[in-house]
């Protein structure tokens, strides 16, 4: 296969899905510059067509674009879309006017043309486009046996191509409902419009789960795919993202069976201490952390933690209503947020303030740990009549919590984040547990506008914030509809 033909690729996905201008006389990022084309793919080119699908999920600043702030694609915006958006966060500290775009993600005054959808949706695509050319190269067993590739690292990378094209439409099924579903790389602009219409929703979870099986078979069997690159997506990970699946499609006992294949690996428990997960000193040398972006400073390029530069420009502060939902002395709000400092230690990956306004900063991106899916087992259990076994894990989760050593190296009091009463049976009080349990556990992790709304609770708990019924799917970029001449179909009100 000739590298022309994935040039090609890059470009017409960036033109017809990514939201950017001016990329008809832009190099897309993350392609090999033309002194490093070859007429043929090498082994380095194989690679690199994987490693280069992680990239887009990063907080790395300008991974698409160079400052394009309208065009929401100076940093990934899950904090946006999942955060702000939520009854969680707010811009920032002290409201202004500076990207007043952001401000309508949480009052949901925004329009089709808002750049947050734009961004999210040119990060998804071009991950998906990468990923479509690593498997391209990968299933093409002549251009294997030419290469020579070593087919235990074939098969581990294609693993983790399909985890990382599954993950990407994850995000997309569930921001925007039916979307474009684009599973080859494309070898001219009529084929790439002929592939700009939505496809059923279903349809798209059925390709989602089908690259999950083939991941999940494919990856060995072992906590970390490479022991010398522990980020890299793994069995345990693609296990996660199928419960994750179950259960936002509400297939409860899957989920159940899911969650006790991952537990009966023994590769991931609870940290002793909250905020080990987060720790810039802790990672990949604690038990919690299932898969996330591994940030890097002082790299070429870069792969910092863009997102610390933003705390630096006073971005990104709780609600109000985020901080009083945490029960007195619970140490997890100082480890999410320091009020008084306005630091957001989750993000910073220290306690001190340390790497705040630095761009390049190596704190990484959680996108899932064993907390999060212990909770998907507790709600599970839950819809399936075993509340004792929901209230369990929810005290798991309150124990570890209280237990846990705070910033100055006391334990809480006693009687903090008491157990709740295993003896309860009203399945709503359980639920109201369950749902608080998320909230202060999960804060600002990009998980709880995705909670509300698949909960149906979206209405009550947003109406203030102006959300209505039509936001429970965001609208696809106006640009792309614009830009399909209509054959990508815009979402109801907007």
């Amino acid at each position: 296969m000739k590298l022309y033909r994935n040039i090609l690729l890059f470009a017409v996905g960036i033109l017809i899905f990514a939201g950017c201008e001016d990329y008809l006389t832009e190099e897309p990022i993350g392609l090999l510059t033309p002194e490093q084309v070859d007429m043929e793919p090498t082994k380095t080119t194989v690679q690199y067509s994987v490693t280069s699908s992680y990239q887009l999920l990063s907080s790395t600043l300008n991974i698409i674009g160079e400052w394009a702030w309208d065009d929401g694609t100076v940093t990934r915006n899950d904090f946006i879309l999942q955060d702000i958006a939520s009854d969680d966060m707010q811009k920032k500290w002290n409201p202004d006017g500076d990207q007043a775009w952001m401000d309508e993600l949480n009052n949901f005054s925004f329009i089709a043309s808002n750049g947050g959808f734009n961004g999210q949706w040119s990060y998804d695509y071009e991950g998906i486009s990468r990923t479509n050319t690593a498997i391209d190269y990968l299933t093409d067993e002549a251009m294997m046996d030419k290469l020579n590739f070593d087919p235990a690292l074939q098969d581990r990378l294609l693993g983790e191509a399909y985890f990382l094209r599954a993950f990407y439409y994850f995000d997309l099924v569930t921001n925007f409902g039916d979307v474009p579903l684009i599973l080859k790389p494309l070898t001219s602009f009529n084929e790439a419009y002929e592939v700009a219409v939505r496809t059923d929703t279903e349809k798209v979870w059925q390709q989602i789960g089908s690259d999950l099986s083939n991941a999940r078979n494919l990856l060995p069997d072992s906590k970390y795919s490479s022991a010398e690159e522990k980020w890299r997506a793994s069995r345990g990970a693609v296990i996660a993202l199928q419960a994750k699946v179950a259960l936002f499609n509400e297939n409860w006992q899957e989920v159940i069976t899911l969650v006790n294949d991952l537990e009966s690996l023994g590769y991931y428990d609870l940290n002793d201490n909250y905020f080990d997960s987060f720790d810039v000193e802790s990672e990949f040398q604690e038990d919690e952390v299932i898969f996330c972006y591994d940030h890097e400073s002082s790299k070429v390029p870069r792969k910092g933690n863009g997102l610390c530069a933003l705390l630096g420009w006073g971005f990104v502060a709780p609600e109000d209503d985020f901080l009083e939902e945490f029960e007195e002395n619970d140490p997890r709000l100082f480890y999410t947020v320091n009020v008084e400092s306005k630091n957001v230690n989750k993000i910073l990956g220290t306690l001190d303030g340390d790497f705040k306004g630095d761009d390049d900063s190596p704190s990484n991106k959680i996108y899932i740990r064993w907390a999060d899916v212990l909770l998907w087992k507790a709600e599970a259990l839950l819809n399936t009549g075993d509340t004792e076994g929901a209230i369990g894990l929810i005290n798991t989760i309150r124990e570890r919590a209280r237990t846990s050593i705070t910033a100055d190296g006391t334990y809480p009091p006693e009687g903090t984040l008491p157990d709740r009463d295993v003896n309860e049976t009203d399945v709503s009080v359980i639920k109201d547990w369950l749902v608080h349990e998320r909230r202060v556990e999960l804060g600002f992790e990009s998980h709880r506008f995705r909670d509300l709304k698949r909960w149906g609770l979206a209405g009550d708990v947003l109406s203030d914030y102006g959300f209505q019924d039509i936001h429970y799917l965001y609208p696809i970029p106006q640009r792309e509809v614009d830009k399909s001449g209509g054959s990508i179909v815009q979402n109801e009100g907007y």
